[in-house]
């Protein structure tokens, strides 16, 4: 191609990129329009980011000089003047949502993580943020988080899909306070606890787990709930049809439950091998016929309570309350392997409410608000105190109904959660569409051993057996 040639497409070449670029135009436009105020906010926010950051960089100290001339330069410099070094810049890929901007940014030498962690709150300042995160994305690049609201102050509703969940055992709680998604996996966890003033959101979290799990015929659920005497009367009523048991505040009742659980965590003992062909179920997964069992017990201090008095009633509320603690201990402590969560939920998961014995064997704790100090400790451990910004007894403000806080499993420390609502109307929908899949655990195990008996009791077991 000649250069005459070249120099006649040299205007196509230029109408073809003018083309692009418009329409490059033409859709940012268009999402601009079409977005929310918010985000129309942070994708201003972001066009400011990427538009300073070479300058804001270097006064940070997030940059790197580089004394070495390139060759080409070297190539240049036919005077043999010094070479001026160069200033290098981290690159920078920005992002927006509805709270603020994404940033991933290359590490340079000498400029990494730790740098970028030390810069924050100057980033912070400068991108007029509430607050920013930087965590590592991968080696060599970091992620900066920068969130202009505090996603903890907003309100948020979850309406369940009624699909079967892709992770058994994944517990999606809510939005962190940079608005990233929170999930645990609770795979191996033998016990959750859940704490924090009345009103402040512990059934609706507990709500949510079963209208995202309800679909999946691998996990069945069984409920105490230890404020009502019947299902209609309290917060499960709609659920209740998803549940192969539920009992009351009726001590006796949940003694016989609790028996019952203990009795089929026994039996799944005897039979895991020759079901399952293996000694723990986690080897294998929940399946249809070997549940996940997720055993709820909300309001826990109903069942655990010591009573005090030398009345035969109150002696007989006081021997079951100390039963009701010794069956759930097994529970706790026997049932992991055996594919049995225990999830207690209570107002203040002291020793009173839930024995230490039981709740310190519990892995993973949540607490909405607290009104005390003491309270935040034991719910959360000594840690907590060490992490003043993250204390429960600061979400007491009706603001943070629904916010909690937890030591996560993959990060140091802990981190406050916006859980979302789930509404009697769709957990109801939920619970109709999916009432079909409940189903006894115990029921499974015998039709898999036909003639087996469930709740004979072994050589070193005092518990009266439970009829199948």
């Amino acid at each position: 191609m000649s250069v005459q040639e070249v120099f006649a497409l040299a205007p196509l070449v230029a109408l073809l990129g003018l083309a692009v670029f418009a329409v490059w135009a033409v859709v940012w436009v268009v999402r601009y329009v079409r977005a929310d105020a918010m985000t129309r906010q942070s994708i201003r926010q972001a066009v400011r980011v990427r538009r300073g950051w070479k300058r804001l960089a270097p006064m940070l100290k997030l940059s790197a000089t580089d004394k070495t001339p390139t060759p080409m330069a070297s190539l240049a410099n036919t005077d043999g003047k010094p070479i001026k070094p160069r200033v290098l810049i981290p690159a920078l890929k920005v992002t927006h949502d509805a709270y603020g901007v994404i940033a991933r940014a290359n590490c340079l030498p000498g400029v990494g993580l730790e740098q970028f962690q030390k810069a924050a709150p100057h980033l912070a300042d400068a991108w007029r943020c509430t607050r920013v995160a930087v965590t590592q994305d991968k080696p060599g690049q970091v992620v900066i988080r920068g969130v202009r609201l505090d996603p903890l102050k907003f309100t948020a509703e979850h309406h369940p899909t009624g699909e079967v969940p892709e992770e058994i055992a994944r517990w999606d709680l809510g939005l962190d306070e940079y608005a990233q998604p929170v999930t645990v996996d609770l795979t191996q966890v033998p016990g959750v606890t859940v704490a924090g003033l009345p009103g402040f959101g512990k059934t609706s979290l507990i709500n949510r787990l079963i209208c995202d799990w309800a679909p999946s015929p691998a996990i069945q659920f069984v409920c105490a709930d230890g404020k009502v005497s019947t299902a209609r009367e309290g917060d499960y009523a709609h659920l209740v049809k998803r549940m192969f048991a539920f009992v009351g505040d009726d001590l006796e009742e949940a003694n016989a439950l609790f028996r019952r659980l203990v009795e089929l965590r026994r039996a799944r003992v005897s039979a895991a091998e020759r079901i399952l062909g293996v000694q723990s179920m986690w080897e294998v997964g929940p399946s249809e016929v070997w549940p996940l069992v997720v055993v709820i017990i909300d309001e826990a201090h109903t069942y655990f309570r010591d009573h005090k008095g030398s009345d035969p009633k109150t002696k007989k509320l006081a021997a079951l309350a100390a039963e009701n603690a010794r069956l759930v201990e097994d529970l706790v402590k026997k049932g992991r392997s055996m594919g049995i969560l225990v999830i207690l939920a209570t107002q203040k998961s002291t020793g009173d409410a839930i024995p230490t014995f039981i709740r310190d064997v519990c892995p993973i704790g949540l607490s909405f608000a607290q009104k005390t100090a003491e309270a935040a400790v034991a719910a959360l451990g000594e840690d907590i105190r060490e992490w003043p910004d993250a204390n429960p007894i600061n979400l007491q403000d009706r603001a943070y109904v629904g916010v909690a806080s937890m030591n996560h499993q993959s990060q140091p420390g802990f981190t406050r959660i916006r859980t979302p609502y789930v509404s009697g109307k769709d957990s109801a929908a939920i619970a109709r569409h999916t009432a079909h899949l409940t189903a006894d655990p115990t029921d499974l195990l015998t039709a898999e051993l036909p003639g087996v008996e469930i709740g004979k009791p072994g050589p070193d077991d005092t518990t009266p057996p439970i009829a199948a």
